[in-house]
């Protein structure tokens, strides 16, 4: 079943890819079926060069324990750095 659990944000970033380096302009994140990963459901993130384009990018499948870990750990790093650049 799908889930239509699904968020575009607009980024400014870069992502590296098999063909090397290259921009980023949006993050598509969502909760659907699985394309590579081993579970039936996948937490998603597309990462695209050109909003609303699949081409050139960067996909993610995580499951939900990672999906949490790798929030929890995002929210660590950015504390630590906006306290870092406040000094």
């Amino acid at each position: 079943m799908c889930t239509m659990i699904s968020a575009r944000l607009p980024i400014t970033g870069s992502a590296r890819s098999a063909e090397g380096w290259t921009d980023v302009a949006e993050a598509e994140i969502s909760y659907d079926h699985a394309t590579h990963l081993w579970s039936e459901h996948a937490l998603r993130i597309d990462f695209v060069q050109q909003p609303g384009s699949i081409a050139d990018r960067v996909a993610v499948e995580l499951d939900l324990a990672s999906g949490r870990s790798l929030v929890r750990r995002l929210e660590q790093i950015i504390a630590a750095a906006e306290r870092s650049d406040a000094e």
